[in-house]
């Protein structure tokens, strides 16, 4: 596995230098597939919708564009998108590196944080409100679901290796005829 990951970081690192001014984003709708629930969130959201609401000069203004479409020139990418804010996903969106938290973000995926939200919220944006980091972040929650589902599933596979639960529904349910030592100090939800 550690020689699996050293050629991705090596084949990350000679491409990306190559690839540097090469179009690294995918869209919002390659993210659709494996993050469905965050993909609806973000849809509904206004970021998804942040080109949209300028007036038509306001579309062909670069300093609007800095943040209401900022990947728009060099990525090809309209509005607010996903990676917009977690990184272009050229190197990070493939599901063997997504399920490996430290080598997606070695080879790109960008945790938000309140400094990056605030380069476009800020005293100068022209918003009526106040930016207020913690209310919009729980505003724009799209990952708390997709996460608990995860953690759910992640628990049931634990569990099925583990021997905890049958792996069919058909398998039978009654006692075994002798007590099993293995399992007798075992307590509900499977810990010692």
């Amino acid at each position: 596995m550690r020689s699996l990951l050293l050629r991705v970081v090596i084949f990350v690192g000679v491409g990306a230098g190559a690839t540097a001014a090469a179009h690294d984003f995918l869209g919002a709708e390659s993210c659709q597939s494996c993050h469905a629930e965050a993909w609806s969130a973000w849809k509904a959201s206004p970021h998804a919708r942040a080109k949209e609401v300028l007036s038509g000069p306001q579309q062909k203004d670069a300093r609007c564009l800095s943040c209401h479409s900022p990947a728009e020139t060099e990525q090809r990418v309209t509005g607010v998108s996903c990676e917009t804010c977690h990184g272009g996903g050229q190197y990070y969106s493939a599901k063997f590196v997504m399920k490996d938290a430290e080598l997606a973000r070695l080879v790109g995926l960008v945790d938000p944080s309140e400094k990056q939200c605030r380069s476009c919220h800020d005293t100068a944006s022209p918003s009526v409100k106040p930016f207020e980091f913690n209310s919009k972040l729980k505003a724009m929650d799209h990952w708390s679901a997709e996460r608990a589902k995860r953690a759910a599933k992640s628990s049931v596979e634990g569990e099925l290796r583990l021997g905890l639960v049958p792996k069919t529904a058909s398998a039978p349910t009654s006692a075994p005829s002798k007590p099993n030592p293995s399992s007798a100090s075992m307590s509900v939800g499977g810990t010692r």
